[in-house]
């Protein structure tokens, strides 16, 4: 009988090294190896071949390599480049960053806009420049999440997108665009953390009021305000949803400033409005495919991040014949979205998934002088697991140690860290679980929680459709524990269900082919690359 041997490998961060994501430490008897900042770009022959470092011509030359390694180094660490950007996408990349470096901070233009933020006045001409200003906050796959969905609507748009650069942006991400940067200059003059869903610049509150338009059945003609405020938080309300209606559109097109809060992946609700599909159409021919492409373009990890990523890549997962990636996030009322806890049915739900779908090999539940010989297989399977805490990696190590897999295959398991809270404004904290999206990315296989946009990042930048594993409601393993993904996009959890042209209440998951509810979130919206029901 060929043994089966699991090994877990965890990571905590190193107090004397402060630059460095993980630690990594062998903690089954073999030895410790710690990640080095000089690792060498190349790994073996066979995977230069096919390898794109522009993937696909998202990206461009002239960036500084030095500076920012994960930008042109990340296509060697995936293997699933079957989604080619179209030609129309990559002319409007081009675009966006031409605008960029034109109305980009300390530019004239950018000056210009900014005297307007100080005008108690309408606007009543156009501005050559008009800006999106993101107010990034909530978890780190959320803002993954909502920093894509405010670059498409600025692409869109035609807006220079600007981030809040008191957000940590800057220690996780290297900059996307050439020649400028994304991040809101200190010097900015409005006071945007005290706007709220209530405050007079909020669009919904405008409408509410009658401050933009007599009501929302009627035109919003008029001067427009130097800036509009918003609030598409998860906690939204009516008015605040009239966003995503063509009218309201209209009007806010001409307004110079806009200063988006969210949380949210709201790109399916783009898709549904009219006066965007077409474009939306051009840009990606494969809807399915919009987080995925810009996920690549937008977010390259700073050096410190990736050199801990390609560091703990290299030293447990790049030797193994297959790697599974395991995403786990727990749902419950004690704790919810805070901390994990210990659930057993939770546990019988991933490894119920993992070899029901062949992800995993089964195990042999018989003692091993009872066990028949396994037959001989060289073959090893290195299972990344991310979950606040470390008992369910424990657990799945425990399985396979215990017990032979059926077929002989060798079982490692890894988990890289285990921060048992959540601690979304800590930025070690973020830094680590930025590392971890990206190593699950890497994995050939990748099995998700439902409802986490820690698993939506990891499967978007991989390219791979997941296997989703349900919410329980109960207390006990749903059945089926688990069901592939309808498409690699994340869901829009809260997505409105007013239908702007009809003026009332209606199901948007029906209104077309390509535009559906989520597996994981009954209520919520995502895209699928259908044209037909």
């Amino acid at each position: 009988m060929i043994p089966v041997v699991v090994v877990l490998h965890r990571c905590a961060v190193s107090s004397s090294w402060p630059d460095r994501v993980f630690e990594a430490k062998h903690i089954a008897g073999a030895g410790e190896q710690d990640m080095q900042d000089d690792l060498p770009d190349d790994l073996t022959a066979s995977q230069y071949i096919g390898y794109d470092k522009f993937l696909g011509g998202l990206l461009q030359e002239g960036f500084d390599e030095v500076s920012c390694r994960s930008r042109y180094q990340f296509a060697r660490y995936h293997k699933n480049f079957t989604r080619i950007p179209s030609s129309y996408l990559l002319e409007r990349l081009r675009r966006q960053e031409a605008l960029q470096k034109k109305c980009g901070p300390g530019t004239k233009s950018y000056k210009q806009a900014v005297k307007l933020l100080r005008s108690s006045q309408g606007v009543n001409m156009t501005t050559d420049c008009n800006y999106l200003f993101l107010t990034v906050h909530a978890g780190l796959g959320n803002r993954m999440l909502e920093i894509a969905s405010a670059f498409l609507y600025a692409l869109l748009t035609n807006r220079i997108l600007l981030l809040d650069r008191y957000q940590e942006i800057g220690d996780l991400f290297c900059e996307p665009f050439p020649g400028t940067s994304w991040l809101m200059p200190s010097d900015f003059p409005l006071n945007y953390g005290e706007f709220t869903q209530s405050s007079p610049e909020s669009y919904g509150n405008m409408l509410q009021n009658k401050v933009v338009g007599d009501n929302t059945d009627q035109s919003l003609a008029g001067s427009r305000p130097p800036y509009v405020f918003l609030y598409l938080d998860g906690n939204y309300e009516f008015h605040d949803k009239l966003f995503f209606c063509e009218d309201d559109q209209q009007f806010l097109q001409d307004v110079p400033w806009l200063i988006m809060r969210t949380d949210m992946y709201f790109i399916p609700s783009l898709f549904l409005i009219p006066s965007y599909q077409d474009e939306l159409s051009r840009l990606f021919p494969e809807k399915d495919a919009v987080f995925h492409h810009l996920a690549r373009y937008l977010f390259h990890p700073t050096n410190s991040i990736w050199y801990s990523v390609k560091g703990y890549y290299r030293s447990y997962l790049a030797k193994a014949n297959k790697t599974v990636g395991i995403q786990i996030r727990i749902f419950e009322k004690e704790g919810i979205l805070q901390k994990n806890g210990r659930f057993p049915y939770v546990l019988e739900q991933i490894l119920s998934c993992a070899q029901n779908e062949k992800l995993l090999p089964e195990i042999s539940m018989k003692d091993e002088a009872e066990a028949p010989t396994a037959p001989k297989n060289n073959q090893t399977i290195a299972v990344l697991t991310t979950s606040l805490s470390s008992w369910y990696s424990d657990q799945i190590q425990k399985k396979y140690s215990e017990h032979p897999t059926v077929d002989g295959t060798r079982v490692e398991v890894y988990q890289p860290s285990h921060e048992e809270y959540q601690r979304s404004k800590n930025k070690k904290h973020n830094m680590k679980a930025l590392a971890e999206i990206y190593l699950l990315s890497m994995t050939d296989v990748l099995i998700t929680s439902g409802f986490s946009t820690f698993g939506y990042a990891a499967q978007g930048l991989s390219g791979l459709t997941p296997w989703i594993m349900f919410r329980s409601e109960n207390h006990a393993m749903p059945d089926p524990p688990c069901r592939r993904a309808m498409s690699i996009e994340p869901c829009f959890h809260q997505a409105p269900f007013y239908d702007c042209k009809a003026k009332r209440n209606a199901d948007l998951g029906k209104m077309v082919p390509f535009v559906r509810h989520c597996e994981d979130v009954s209520w919520g919206l995502k895209v699928v690359n259908q044209t037909q029901w």
